[in-house]
């Protein structure tokens, strides 16, 4: 089968998304599937070695930003637009800060959610005309429902399934500011009519997106996520001191200040003398006020040169540090999708403390590994943490409970497994219409 995967690219931090994806197709290759992987808006950064990086862009990042705000750029010829796709300056444009800020983005989601209706509709053209003219694919695969206005032309104008992920774009799409955040959900829904089959990444967002998106149940089928195991090896031996750990995007969404102030509270006490955290994750020029707010009170709590920062750290450095923590929690404030980053930890042989929000619980009740406290209870938060760092034999095994369910089912093979029969019948019935 010849499946054609159309991801954002990010040119130069890793995201949850992206590691999912990029991970999946190395897996449908592995099984003998003809796959290309096609970024948008910004060059490929995926931490899977032998995944291509130099595929042609679409919807160029800047031309999509231009032609968003300057009517003149709707209508310019391709030599001009070719310009500003040129992966030097895209790469560069990357490093402004605000580009996935939800509030400096409203009116240029609508417009690509919109499709022919929207602003970019000659990027739109350019890429259905480029896939005329490529081997067809059997299905195509959208990365997450932000993807889903250029779903009609796919399917209507080349006749091609329609497969889209659901992978966290409530928590964007709810902080867009008025009217934007209703449009796009409007148009979410309208464009949900020429998608052939949802994905949601957990049981919880299925049943969020259904609601939201008015989704038929047999048109939304939940799989969970699953990651390469490449890497992980033999755990490392307990640590001989206490290593809180904390490994998602820098920024307030997930919590990162939940966390500081935890352990500034740990700190405190005189059993917590040796505890140390390790902060690390995506951080784009748009998270550093935030990072430094979180250093600066870290050092006036007098505990900075307990902890240590790790930005945008690559897949060898990720599974390093997190063999070398004791528990790992990210108090998401938002409730999470799925959580890639909890799988990953429990991978490693580390227990987590997580909120009970989300799609955490369905990992957690799973696995094993891993406390659940109720949002907003700060004495549980810090009862569950304390819990694990001052019982080290304990966390360790509930590591490793967690380890050996992740190996036996948070695969990236068993989601490949699950997700294959489902492109293979979209494509059965898209032939028979």
């Amino acid at each position: 089968m010849r499946i054609l995967i159309i991801i954002p690219g990010t040119a130069n931090f890793y995201c949850g998304g992206c590691i999912r994806d990029t991970a999946l197709a190395r897996a449908l290759r592995k099984v003998g599937h003809d796959v290309v992987l096609q970024p948008l808006y910004l060059p490929l950064c995926t931490d899977e070695p032998d995944i291509e990086n130099d595929a042609p862009i679409f919807f160029g990042g800047i031309n999509v930003y231009l032609q968003q705000k300057v009517r003149l750029f709707r209508n310019t010829p391709r030599w001009i637009d070719k310009l500003f796709d040129s992966r030097w300056l895209l790469n560069l444009a990357a490093k402004k800060a605000g580009m996935t800020d939800a509030s400096e983005l409203g009116d240029m989601t609508v417009s690509m959610l919109a499709g022919e209706e929207g602003r970019q509709v000659k990027e739109l053209h350019r890429f259905i005309a480029w896939m005329r003219h490529q081997e067809k694919p059997d299905v195509v695969l959208l990365s997450n429902g932000l993807l889903s206005g250029m779903a009609k032309a796919i399917s209507q104008d080349l006749g091609i399934p329609v497969v889209c992920s659901l992978q966290g774009e409530d928590g964007f799409l709810d902080d867009l500011p008025e009217p934007f955040s209703k449009d796009a959900w409007r148009l979410m829904v309208e464009n949900a009519r020429y998608i052939d089959m949802f994905l949601p990444v957990s049981h919880y967002y299925a049943g969020v997106m259904k609601e939201r998106m008015n989704l038929r149940p047999e048109q939304c089928v939940p799989v969970q996520n699953g990651i390469s195991l490449d890497g992980y090896g033999d755990l490392n031996p307990i640590p001989e001191t206490p290593v809180l750990g904390f490994l998602a995007h820098l920024f307030a969404a997930k919590g990162l200040d939940h966390l500081v102030d935890a352990f500034i509270r740990l700190k405190k006490q005189s059993e917590f003398n040796s505890l140390r955290l390790k902060i690390a994750g995506t951080m784009t020029n748009a998270d550093e006020p935030f990072v430094e707010a979180m250093k600066k009170q870290l050092d006036e709590a007098g505990v900075l040169e307990s902890v240590s920062f790790h930005p945008n750290i690559t897949r060898k450095e990720k599974i390093e540090l997190l063999k070398s923590l004791s528990v790992l929690s990210v108090p998401a404030a938002h409730e999470e999708a799925f959580g890639l980053y909890v799988i990953e930890a429990m991978a490693a042989g580390v227990p987590v403390v997580q909120p009970r929000s989300g799609g955490f619980p369905e990992i957690i009740e799973r696995t094993g590994g891993g406390i659940l406290y109720e949002p907003d209870d700060l004495d549980a938060y810090d009862s569950a943490l304390t819990e694990l760092l001052l019982q080290p034999e304990k966390a360790r095994e509930m590591g490793v409970r967690g380890r050996e369910s992740v190996f036996q089912y948070f695969t990236i093979e068993r989601m490949t497994q699950e997700i294959l029969p489902i492109l293979e019948r979209v494509r059965e019935s898209k032939s028979t219409q």
